[in-house]
Protein backbone atom coordinates (compact mmCIF):
# COMPACT_ATOMS: atom_id res chain seq x y z
CA UNK A 1 0.00 0.00 0.00
CA UNK A 2 2.78 2.16 0.72
CA UNK A 3 4.07 2.07 -2.78
CA UNK A 4 0.80 3.11 -4.30
CA UNK A 5 0.59 5.97 -1.48
CA UNK A 6 4.32 7.38 -2.89
CA UNK A 7 3.40 6.47 -6.70
CA UNK A 8 0.13 8.32 -6.37
CA UNK A 9 1.76 11.49 -4.78
CA UNK A 10 4.74 11.27 -7.32
CA UNK A 11 1.80 11.37 -9.89
CA UNK A 12 0.29 14.63 -8.92
CA UNK A 13 3.71 16.16 -8.88
CA UNK A 14 4.47 14.95 -12.32
CA UNK A 15 1.43 16.30 -13.27
CA UNK A 16 1.89 19.71 -11.67
CA UNK A 17 5.14 19.72 -13.32
CA UNK A 18 3.83 18.70 -16.49
CA UNK A 19 1.43 22.07 -16.25
CA UNK A 20 3.83 24.25 -14.71
CA UNK A 21 5.61 23.70 -18.09
CA UNK A 22 2.37 24.54 -20.37
CA UNK A 23 1.48 28.00 -18.17
CA UNK A 24 5.24 28.72 -18.81
CA UNK A 25 4.72 28.16 -22.29
CA UNK A 26 1.14 29.51 -22.77
CA UNK A 27 1.97 32.59 -20.43
CA UNK A 28 4.81 33.83 -22.97
CA UNK A 29 4.33 36.80 -25.10
CA UNK A 30 2.98 36.24 -28.52
CA UNK A 31 7.10 35.77 -30.79
CA UNK A 32 8.19 33.50 -33.36
CA UNK A 33 7.28 30.16 -32.67
CA UNK A 34 10.66 28.76 -33.19
CA UNK A 35 12.03 30.73 -30.43
CA UNK A 36 8.93 29.81 -28.24
CA UNK A 37 9.92 26.18 -28.76
CA UNK A 38 13.95 26.97 -28.04
CA UNK A 39 12.69 29.11 -25.16
CA UNK A 40 10.10 27.27 -23.66
CA UNK A 41 12.67 23.81 -23.83
CA UNK A 42 15.78 25.75 -22.62
CA UNK A 43 13.09 27.15 -19.61
CA UNK A 44 12.52 23.56 -19.28
CA UNK A 45 15.59 22.22 -18.79
CA UNK A 46 16.66 24.92 -16.67
CA UNK A 47 13.84 25.69 -14.26
CA UNK A 48 12.80 24.18 -11.38
CA UNK A 49 13.21 20.69 -13.24
CA UNK A 50 16.29 19.44 -11.53
CA UNK A 51 14.65 20.43 -7.94
CA UNK A 52 11.65 18.59 -9.04
CA UNK A 53 13.60 15.56 -10.17
CA UNK A 54 15.49 15.46 -7.10
CA UNK A 55 12.14 15.88 -5.29
CA UNK A 56 11.08 12.75 -6.89
CA UNK A 57 14.05 10.94 -7.07
CA UNK A 58 13.88 11.15 -2.81
CA UNK A 59 10.40 10.43 -2.24
CA UNK A 60 10.40 7.27 -4.63
CA UNK A 61 14.24 6.06 -3.79
CA UNK A 62 13.40 5.73 0.02
CA UNK A 63 17.25 5.82 1.13
CA UNK A 64 19.04 4.95 3.93
CA UNK A 65 21.08 7.45 5.38
CA UNK A 66 24.09 5.48 4.37
CA UNK A 67 22.11 4.67 0.75
CA UNK A 68 21.56 8.39 0.99
CA UNK A 69 25.37 9.67 0.91
CA UNK A 70 26.11 7.18 -1.04
CA UNK A 71 23.69 8.24 -3.88
CA UNK A 72 23.63 12.04 -4.27
CA UNK A 73 27.69 12.47 -5.12
CA UNK A 74 26.77 10.21 -7.94
CA UNK A 75 23.77 11.27 -8.73
CA UNK A 76 25.83 15.24 -8.80
CA UNK A 77 28.20 13.71 -11.69
CA UNK A 78 25.22 12.19 -13.81
CA UNK A 79 22.82 15.51 -13.81
CA UNK A 80 26.34 17.45 -14.88
CA UNK A 81 27.22 15.23 -17.90
CA UNK A 82 23.12 14.95 -18.73
CA UNK A 83 23.22 18.63 -18.63
CA UNK A 84 26.37 18.96 -21.19
CA UNK A 85 24.32 16.58 -23.46
CA UNK A 86 21.05 18.83 -23.00
CA UNK A 87 23.02 21.80 -24.53
CA UNK A 88 23.54 19.91 -27.14
CA UNK A 89 19.88 18.83 -27.43
CA UNK A 90 19.23 22.76 -26.94
CA UNK A 91 21.54 23.18 -30.35
CA UNK A 92 19.81 20.84 -31.85
CA UNK A 93 16.29 22.26 -31.66
CA UNK A 94 17.93 25.59 -32.54
CA UNK A 95 18.86 24.58 -35.73
CA UNK A 96 15.67 22.56 -36.45
CA UNK A 97 13.29 26.11 -35.38
CA UNK A 98 16.53 28.16 -37.68
CA UNK A 99 15.92 25.30 -41.05
CA UNK A 100 12.18 24.81 -40.26
CA UNK A 101 10.39 26.93 -42.82
CA UNK A 102 12.96 25.88 -45.81
CA UNK A 103 14.10 22.44 -44.70
CA UNK A 104 16.09 21.02 -47.03
CA UNK A 105 17.19 17.25 -47.12
CA UNK A 106 20.61 18.04 -45.66
CA UNK A 107 19.38 19.88 -43.22
CA UNK A 108 16.91 17.23 -42.19
CA UNK A 109 19.83 14.56 -42.25
CA UNK A 110 21.96 16.62 -40.38
CA UNK A 111 19.20 17.28 -37.70
CA UNK A 112 17.79 13.79 -37.55
CA UNK A 113 21.25 12.20 -36.72
CA UNK A 114 22.45 14.81 -34.56
CA UNK A 115 18.99 13.36 -32.46
CA UNK A 116 20.37 10.15 -32.61
CA UNK A 117 23.07 10.52 -31.71
CA UNK A 118 21.91 12.41 -28.43
CA UNK A 119 19.88 9.70 -27.65
CA UNK A 120 22.57 7.07 -27.97
CA UNK A 121 24.64 9.33 -26.18
CA UNK A 122 22.17 9.91 -23.45
CA UNK A 123 21.24 5.78 -23.48
CA UNK A 124 24.95 5.37 -22.82
CA UNK A 125 24.95 8.02 -19.97
CA UNK A 126 22.31 6.04 -18.23
CA UNK A 127 23.97 2.81 -18.55
CA UNK A 128 27.14 3.98 -17.16
CA UNK A 129 25.48 5.53 -14.26
CA UNK A 130 23.47 2.21 -13.82
CA UNK A 131 26.75 0.53 -13.12
CA UNK A 132 27.98 3.63 -10.65
CA UNK A 133 24.96 3.50 -8.62
CA UNK A 134 24.79 -0.79 -8.59
CA UNK A 135 28.39 -0.35 -7.78
CA UNK A 136 27.59 2.06 -4.47
CA UNK A 137 24.26 0.46 -3.98
CA UNK A 138 22.66 -2.83 -5.02
CA UNK A 139 21.30 -3.72 -8.39
CA UNK A 140 18.25 -3.34 -7.30
CA UNK A 141 18.16 0.31 -6.29
CA UNK A 142 20.16 0.61 -9.58
CA UNK A 143 17.03 0.00 -11.42
CA UNK A 144 14.70 1.95 -9.37
CA UNK A 145 16.96 4.93 -10.39
CA UNK A 146 17.43 4.20 -13.85
CA UNK A 147 13.10 3.30 -14.06
CA UNK A 148 12.40 6.92 -12.26
CA UNK A 149 15.01 8.50 -14.82
CA UNK A 150 13.74 7.20 -17.56
CA UNK A 151 10.19 8.03 -16.54
CA UNK A 152 11.16 11.62 -15.48
CA UNK A 153 12.99 12.11 -18.72
CA UNK A 154 10.31 10.40 -20.90
CA UNK A 155 8.14 13.42 -19.39
CA UNK A 156 10.68 15.98 -20.35
CA UNK A 157 10.92 14.60 -24.02
CA UNK A 158 7.07 14.01 -24.69
CA UNK A 159 6.61 17.96 -23.66
CA UNK A 160 9.30 18.73 -26.49
CA UNK A 161 8.51 16.91 -28.99
CA UNK A 162 4.61 18.52 -28.55
CA UNK A 163 5.95 21.38 -29.40
CA UNK A 164 7.80 20.81 -31.98
CA UNK A 165 6.29 21.02 -35.53
CA UNK A 166 6.21 18.03 -37.66
CA UNK A 167 8.82 18.27 -40.81
CA UNK A 168 7.16 18.96 -44.41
Amino acid sequence: MRFFARTASVALLLSSFAGAAAAQTAAAPKADPRDQNLRAYAELLRSDVRSQKVAILTEMMDFSEKEDAAFWPIYRQYDVELSGLSDRRVQLIADYAKNFESMTDAAADRIALGALDFEAKRSALKAKYFDKVKAALSAKQAARFLQIENQLLLIIDLQISASLPIVE
